[in-house]
Order: structure tokens, then sequence, then C-alpha cells
């Protein structure tokens, strides 16, 4: 599943561009040209980043920046700023406003490109298409493919995604709400129990590998991805 990148800008060229050329580099965009539009957007499903230009018609793309940090669903959201202000004040408000970078008009798309791969290795690794490992256990999100000593791991798209998302997690523990959230999306609406089903197939598709036991279970609260042991 490639990344997804809401766009919130009002000048019709460069939303245009924009779209193109992140579509080039692999991400699933979205394009919308005011706030309203966008916590419509939000709304109906999160992104993995945000890239908002400063100066929308109506709540301005600060406002709006701020607006997203207060609310507990959007607070964690990575959040790119594109504006033509340029003054040290202003980057000091934007990042005050505590969006993730600021990218100032005009600038080149392989900068903004680069700024958003960074923003998103630091803020959700599991979208910035890199690959992953694990001791022996390596996914590549560009090919798809889980191998395990240069092995592939027959897998199901959901448990890639599961194993994607623990895998850029390592040691950190996740409750079933929180697995659903980052790796189904909050838009859908599931049993919790249903974590279960795909952490045991997940395990399933590892065992003949000898990779299961990385996949822990935490009594009581949820799974984690464990530190492989040494040999």
């Amino acid at each position: 599943m490639m990344p997804s990148i809401l766009v919130v800008e009002d000048e019709p060229a460069i939303l245009e561009l924009l779209k193109i050329n992140l579509a080039d580099a692999g991400y699933a965009v979205r394009a919308v040209e005011d706030a309203e539009t966008a916590r419509e957007s939000l709304n109906a499903e999160l992104p993995d980043l945000v890239l908002l230009d400063w100066m929308l018609p109506g709540q301005s793309g600060l406002a709006f920046a701020k607006q997203l940090r207060g609310d507990a669903r959007t607070r964690e959201l990575p959040i790119i700023m594109v504006t033509a202000r340029s003054e040290e004040a202003d980057k000091v408000a934007g990042l005050e406003a505590w969006v993730d970078d600021y990218v100032t008009k005009p600038f080149s798309p392989r900068e903004l490109k680069a700024r958003i791969k960074s923003v998103l290795r630091r803020r959700a690794p599991e979208a910035a298409q890199e690959v992953l490992e694990a001791g022996p256990l390596k996914l590549d999100p560009a090919t798809h493919r889980v191998t395990v000593r240069e092995e592939t791991v027959p897998i199901g798209p959901t448990e890639f995604k599961l194993l994607r998302f623990l895998l850029a997690r390592p040691e950190r523990v996740h409750t079933r709400a929180q697995l659903l959230d980052q790796v189904w999306g909050d838009h859908v609406y599931i049993e919790e129990r249903t974590i279960d089903v795909h952490i045991r197939r997940l395990r399933l598709a590892l065992a003949p590998f000898g990779a299961d036991a990385l996949i822990e279970t935490v009594r009581g609260t949820g799974y984690r991805l464990a530190a492989p042991r040494s040999a």
C-alpha cells in the first residue's frame, strides 16, 4: 500500500505540480484547496502526512496546523508547511505550531521529496518506503517482499502491513486498538480481536523460517516485535 499524503494548497498550478511529482515518487495523493475541506478529508481517513500551505482562503494553514495539534486524533500527524513566507519570524511561528518541517516557495520537487522522506522516516517510519530489518527478517516495501535469510516468506497483504508497522517500531508495545487505528486506519470499524487472528496468521507464515518468536504477546496489553536474540 502506497504512503498517502494530503496536499492542502489553493494555487492550482502548484497543486497540480505537487500531485504529479508526489504520485511519481510513489505516494497516494489527495488534494484539497482549503482547511475546511481538509478537515472533512481527515475526518474520513487519516493520511500518512499533510503538506500544508500557509496562505489559504478562510482559515490559514498555520491556524489549521495548531488546530490539528490540539486534537488527540491528529496530534501525531506529520505536517510539512509550504509557504512563500521566508522570514525567520515566520519560520519560528510555523515551528511553534509543531509542524515537522518548513519548505519555502519556490522549492525544487527533489528537495520537497527528500524532506517528506525525512519526516516520514522520523515520524512514521513504516511509510518511508525503506527496507526494515530485524535480524534475518527483512521487509522491502518497494518490492512488497518479506524474506528470512534471503528466502521469500509467503504472506498476505494485511499481515504484510501489520509486520511492516511492528518492524518500524521494534520493542514498542502496541494495544489492539492502536494496531487497528495505525494498520487498518481509524475509519475502519472492526472488532479488536480481529488483530489476534492476523497475528496468528503472521506467526504461521514466519514459523517455517524460525522467525515467529519475534512477534511477542504482552499479556494484558497487546503485541510487540522483539529484538532478535543473538546466536
